[in-house]
């Protein structure tokens, strides 16, 4: 059969499920937004600018499996490409497309608006390959073959993908196949898997204390029901990464708690120690993951099993599947179901305040104020600090930046996740100054008619960086904006439900008015300057003393 380039693009993105692409128009990406318009299965949102459209596709894609955004050459691609990164940092399978001046002006070297004036049109491509797992330029002659390819590479790694689309080829006619597109998981080497599954079977039956300590990946690869079957059948407790808070039921009596290293609850800390099994899943052990390499995880008790091979005990199996190795040991290992985990739990909820409100005061508020399939969406410093301390209830899920850290990131990412799961409620805890990098995504929000409660912590500044340097000082300021004001200038026609909270009883009727809601809700919660999660203050000194050793400034006024 035969379709337009454009359209055939557009087919191939709704049969891996996508179902709104995110971007901002510019010329030489106009004539595919006019395929857009015409019946489409995908909706276009028009973001305000190109990093918010990256940011919103990495929130649809942790919602969705995969997200997609648009934008033109040059400018919009530079501008979009920290996002890029931070999907490719945290393994989120988005697919950039760039709209490409015609391949003609391209052929001859023309020397082009958007462009660097030189007549290379490779520097973008170059540019977005140290962040893309694979990287494309679309002709009518490589079109089908392409196309598929990178959406597969994207699929397969759960990492972004870069395709040029040039302005003059997408109506042009080719030959397309019939058949939809399938994602399909690699099979593993049979020989090599019954090797690994003896391997784990016979270090499993001498193991003490065996757990299963999950990073974020075993959420993007889809075996968070295995490790949870697993982990019932074998009776065995399993631990989350902070970077994989809330990718597994944490009221199972399974749920030992989050691992950090050294700044570990101490009944997570002392069983990952004392066990001789640690069976890993995607670890990666980053500084915030292991309270700066803090972790004590030996390569003689560690078991790695990651997306494509399995290390046990340092000993490297390539060729064997995430998901068929995990399917492969909940078949050959032992039932215990009958033994109970003799897991003594702690509670993790940030511990009451010494003053009223405060910090602690909110977040012990907000664990009672959560609801099973909440999406809860926390900000790097402060409000991913405090999120990240609740008890999430069965069904809801965490999204947080935890890796590559961009501040503004969230509430782009608001946009997407609530885009991709419009039904379940979502709560986005979100900082003053990381908030002013990105809030003119607000508006767009509002205009989808989205209905997120968002609580903006106002502290008047960057606190988390308060309290690694400069307590006081001016570079940590940012200008105390009127943020309950915003939602009306950025939408006239549909009113938010604001609120200003400062104490006990005005965050008593905001939470009360935002049970019963119809709208979007935003509340702004002005604390003081260096009023944090217990925990946060100790991440802090920690880094300061990573950051700048003994001979480097020192933030001696932090309490």
């Amino acid at each position: 059969m035969q379709m337009q380039i454009g359209q055939f693009l557009i087919r191939r993105l709704h049969e891996i499920g996508i179902k709104h692409l995110f971007g901002v128009p510019g010329d030489f990406n106009l004539s595919f937004l006019e395929q857009l318009l015409s019946p489409s299965p995908i909706k276009f949102i028009n973001n305000c600018n190109e990093l918010n459209a990256a940011y919103a596709a990495d929130g649809y894609a942790r919602n969705n499996g995969i997200g997609a955004f648009l934008t033109t050459w040059g400018v919009g691609d530079l501008s979009a490409l920290n996002g890029l990164a931070g999907a490719y940092a945290e393994n989120i399978p988005v697919i950039h497309i760039s709209g490409l001046p015609p391949l003609h002006a391209v052929n001859q070297r023309a020397l082009l608006h958007h462009t660097l004036v030189d007549g290379d049109y490779d520097n973008i491509g170059r540019c977005v390959a140290e962040f893309t797992v694979g990287q494309t330029r679309i002709t009518p002659a490589n079109a089908v073959m392409e196309i598929d390819r990178l959406l597969q590479v994207c699929w397969l790694e759960r990492r972004p993908v870069h395709l040029q689309l040039p302005s003059d080829i997408t109506h042009l006619l080719i030959e397309v196949p019939v058949t939809p597109l399938i994602l399909s998981e690699p099979a593993s080497d049979p020989h090599q898997l019954a090797r690994v599954v003896d391997r784990l079977t016979e270090h499993y039956r001498h193991a003490e204390k065996p757990v299963l300590l999950l990073d974020s990946d075993a959420y993007r690869f889809g075996v968070i029901d295995l490790v949870h079957a697993l982990a019932e059948k074998l009776a065995i407790p399993y631990a989350v990464l902070p970077s994989a808070k809330g990718i597994a039921n944490e009221h199972s009596p399974n749920y030992l708690g989050v691992y950090a290293g050294d700044a570990s609850l101490p009944h997570v800390k002392a069983y990952l120690h004392q066990s001789t099994c640690i069976i890993g899943i995607g670890l990666r052990l980053t500084d915030c993951n292991t309270g700066l390499f803090s972790q004590q995880l030996p390569v003689e008790r560690l078991i790695e099993m990651r997306r494509f091979d399995v290390a046990i005990q340092g000993e490297e199996f390539p060729g064997v599947m995430l998901k068929q190795l995990l399917t492969a040991l909940l078949c050959a290992l032992p039932d215990n179901r009958a033994v109970v985990p003799l897991l003594s739990r702690e509670k993790s909820v940030t511990p009451a305040a010494d003053i009223a409100f405060s910090q602690a005061y909110f977040w012990e508020k907000i664990q009672g104020f959560l609801r099973p399939d909440d999406v809860i969406i926390g900000e790097a410093g402060t409000s991913h600090s405090g999120a990240s301390s609740l008890r999430l209830p069965t069904g809801a899920h965490y999204i947080s930046q935890i890796i590559w850290g961009s501040i503004g990131f969230t509430l782009p990412a608001l946009l997407g996740s609530q885009l991709a799961r419009p039904a379940q409620r979502h709560l986005l805890f979100i900082g003053d100054g990381s908030f002013q990098l990105t809030a003119q995504e607000l508006s767009t929000i509002l205009q989808q008619r989205l209905s997120p409660i968002i609580f903006l912590i106002n502290n008047r500044g960057y606190t988390i960086e308060r309290l690694i340097l400069g307590a006081r000082a001016p570079y940590n300021d940012v200008s105390d904006w009127h943020y309950t004001q915003l939602p009306a200038v950025f939408d006239k026609t549909q009113p938010t439900h604001c609120f200003i909270v400062d104490d006990e009883l005005s965050l008593e009727r905001a939470l009360a008015a935002a049970e019963h809601r119809t709208g979007a809700v935003f509340i702004e919660l002005r604390f003081e300057p260096l009023d944090a999660p217990p925990q946060l203050k100790l991440f802090a000194q920690r880094f300061a003393a990573f950051d700048y050793g003994q001979a480097g400034p020192r933030n001696l006024t932090t309490p």
